[in-house]
């Protein structure tokens, strides 16, 4: 019973710390970089001398 325990209740935190992580909002926000925000339906510019074959 013990070793059941000394395994799963590391392992049932570490998932809980990794869910917790998961649903933070600034997880891909990094604010040394640039602000890489770009409206959902933009329309992508054409490259140049790209054909529509």
């Amino acid at each position: 019973m013990i070793d059941k325990l000394t395994l799963f209740l590391p392992h049932m935190l570490m998932a809980i710390a990794v869910w917790r992580l998961l649903k933070r909002n600034d997880l891909d926000d990094d604010p040394s970089l640039p602000s890489r925000r770009v409206p959902f339906r933009q329309t992508r510019s054409k490259p140049p001398g790209g054909d529509d074959a």
